[in-house]
């Protein structure tokens, strides 16, 4: 027995956690464990210079320290010939069980190349992305996501302050993919001003105008409470529930590798700014907005004691699966007990999981939106704050609840 690991996708606080506690497991076991640089990149190729060994002298404190000790990539041995030459590298080195650290992307890749080798390579998916929209029974968090939203959190913190002393807003825009978890779980940490994620819009495509109106509303409310500033944190998600038509309007739509719009080519946080201050200011109210993304700061930051822990249990946990004679599958903890979901019963109806989403029938959301500042249901049958708005607008109470009638509507 001879173990390979290596990480893909993208960084995340705690990788090297899973690396140390995997070497400190095997080696104490008389286990050969071998580390592969920058994941698949190189011996999609055919180059096995990138294969080093490891050992406990190597990992023994890297547990707290953030980005990998053997890089990342996204490159994935797809074709014909990088997958013959992942797989015969692999065997050159004597490997027999392979550990890949990773998100949805890395798993079906390492399913792809178990398939390859005719089921004769052994594989354990230890699953990783801040965005914890990863299917992961028992609401268990993917690891690195109490990380991101602990600094994000204390990022948004810092950005409230500043709001308050120089009287603006922050539209923040967080990374997540199609899910809201990070830009919700910030929001509430960091008691925002607002919040908007995906899941808010179910399955339908919305207009841009409506995310502008709901954040429009947002700082009307907050207005008729005399305070001219705030903080709005919207998901990245929330820019494929955007009508394409209505982006390529603003601009060029660029997609990744992935089918999904470029969100940092996009600059979704300047868009909707610049939006809500022009249409603002047409109605007599003029306040500065700043735009802002955050997610690369977060991704290779050093691990809070939570995925320090976290991450050495998985780590320890994908020796003991190889040792219990277990292989091909994604390995979790629930309820302090590991377990397996084979790759067959993954990836047995398509080739994506299923992305884990927020759900906003639950009272985790309903604690959210309580606590948001944005135009409510209740705002319309509430004379007082109809009246404040009118008067802020300087447009009639019907009028204004017809001009805002999108932002009444969500969620």
């Amino acid at each position: 027995m001879k173990i390979g690991i290596l990480v893909g996708g993208g960084p995340a606080p705690g990788i090297n956690g899973v690396i140390g506690a995997s070497v400190i497991e095997a080696e104490n076991n008389g286990i050969e464990i071998l580390g592969i640089i920058d994941g698949f990149k190189h011996i999609a190729k055919g180059n096995d210079d990138s294969i080093i060994p490891l050992s406990i002298n190597n990992v023994s404190r890297i547990h707290y320290t953030g980005g990998s000790i053997l890089g990342i990539s996204r490159e994935k041995p797809y074709t014909e010939e990088r997958m013959k030459n992942t797989i015969e590298v692999l065997k050159s080195k004597g490997i027999t069980h392979l550990i890949v650290i990773g998100g949805d992307g890395t798993g079906l890749a390492a399913y792809k190349v178990y398939k390859a080798s005719k089921e004769t390579l052994n594989i354990i998916h230890v699953p990783k992305t801040i965005d914890n929209d990863l299917p992961i029974p028992g609401n268990m968090p993917t690891f690195g996501f109490e990380t991101a939203r602990h600094i994000g959190t204390n990022i948004v913190e810092n950005l409230m302050f500043d709001s308050k002393v120089t009287k603006r807003w922050y539209f923040v825009v967080t990374q997540g993919r199609e899910a809201g978890h990070l830009a919700l779980g910030i929001a509430k940490s960091a008691g925002a001003t607002t919040a908007i994620i995906p899941e808010e819009f179910g399955n339908k495509k919305v207009a841009l105008t409506t995310i502008v109106k709901i954040l429009e509303g947002a700082v009307i409310k907050r207005l008729a409470y005399k305070k001219p500033y705030g903080v709005a944190i919207i998901a990245e998600g929330v820019l494929e529930k955007i009508d394409v038509d209505n982006l390529k309007k603003i601009g060029n739509v660029e997609y990744d590798e992935y089918g999904h719009v470029r969100v940092n080519d996009f600059s979704l946080s300047h868009i909707l700014a610049k939006k809500v201050k022009e249409h603002l200011s047409q109605i007599g109210i003029n306040i500065k907005i700043i735009s802002k993304q955050i997610g690369y700061e977060l991704r290779s930051a050093p691990p809070i004691p939570f995925d320090m822990e976290y991450t050495r249990d998985l780590g320890f946990g994908a020796i003991k699966t190889i040792l219990n004679g277990k292989s091909n599958a994604l390995i979790y903890y629930d309820d302090d007990i590991l377990y397996t979901i084979p790759f067959e019963e993954l990836y047995k109806d398509s080739e994506t999981i299923k992305t884990r989403r927020v759900n906003i029938n639950s009272e985790y959301y309903e604690v959210a939106y309580n606590y948001m500042i944005r135009l409510k249901k209740e705002d319309i049958r509430n004379k007082e704050m109809l009246n404040r708005f009118s008067n802020i607008t300087s447009i009639s109470e019907e009028a204004f609840i017809k001009t805002y009638k999108e932002a009444f509507i969500y969620p």
